[in-house]
């Protein structure tokens, strides 16, 4: 029995990261464009553009809810 033997696991053992795929509704109306959730958001998920909050990729979004949490006019909505 080698020493790399004792490194070698189970797929069992292995995890699975399982990534739930978002879904960002963002009021247009409400938002003013203070660009906070851009600013916030570690993944990278809004862009502004015209002022106003946009989103640049969904398939990012990691359903942290930060945005949600920072937004000032509570224009965010992740399900």
């Amino acid at each position: 029995m080698g020493l790399g033997s004792l490194f070698k696991r189970n797929k069992k053992d292995k995890k699975e990261e399982k990534v739930d795929e978002s879904h960002i509704d963002i009021d247009i109306g409400s938002c003013d464009g203070c660009e906070k959730c851009v600013v916030a958001c570690s993944n990278n998920v809004f862009m502004l553009v015209d002022e106003t909050c946009s989103v640049r990729d969904h398939q990012v979004c990691r359903n942290c809810k930060v945005c949600m949490a920072i937004c000032p006019n509570d224009c965010i909505t992740v399900n």
